[in-house]
């Protein structure tokens, strides 16, 4: 099957937003100490690799625009997140961010096609990992992150979590809602 940038990939995958989905919300989270999974999560990416799904982690990170953090504290957490993920028997397969922010700091004063709810991120771990788009889902917390999904060619399913009791009202028809990760997961495996 073809995506949508004309690359012909093979596997599946869920991408996952993740402030908000995969960790508790927090405003700029950048240190370990501060992270905290969604209760469920752990379990839920376990689930999607056990189905043989890939996991794929696409976050907007315009902290390192507005110089809250820099990008190598972005790897440290992630780096933490996926040992804990690890922990409980799951894996992901890319953690993909955007550093970007019109109104940040030189250099990342930029548009870019890597901040959603563009799909650039999801398109690039199409690319890299070989991922069929047409077959794969968006899941997060915000219209943006449904907005990105759908750009790519993706299903897309909102949690609750994080921002997404507010976004709910502003979704398009025909996207479902969940309360959390563990449940849009059971929305995807029993599809």
């Amino acid at each position: 099957m073809s995506n949508s940038n004309g690359f012909r990939g093979t596997k599946r995958a869920v991408f996952i937003d993740r402030d908000g989905t995969l960790n508790v919300e927090k405003d700029y989270l950048y240190r370990v100490d501060d992270c905290v999974l969604i209760p469920g999560a752990v379990d839920a990416v376990r689930r999607l690799n056990e189905a043989g799904w890939l996991v794929v982690v696409v976050t907007n990170q315009s902290g390192v625009a507005r110089g809250y953090y820099g990008e190598q504290e972005v790897a440290v957490l992630h780096r933490y997140m996926a040992d804990e993920l690890a922990r409980g028997g799951g894996q992901v397969a890319g953690w993909y961010f955007c550093p970007h922010h019109p109104a940040g700091q030189e250099p990342y004063n930029r548009q870019c096609d890597c901040r959603k709810p563009l799909p650039g991120m999801l398109l690039q771990a199409a690319r890299e990992l070989e991922i069929d788009l047409s077959r794969s889902w968006m899941v997060g917390d915000k219209l943006v992150d449904i907005q990105a999904g759908q750009a790519a060619g993706c299903r897309a399913v909102l949690v609750r979590t994080g921002y997404g009791q507010q976004e709910s009202a502003g979704l398009p028809d025909g996207v479902p809602v969940c309360d959390d990760l563990a449940a849009a997961v059971e929305l995807i495996l029993a599809v």
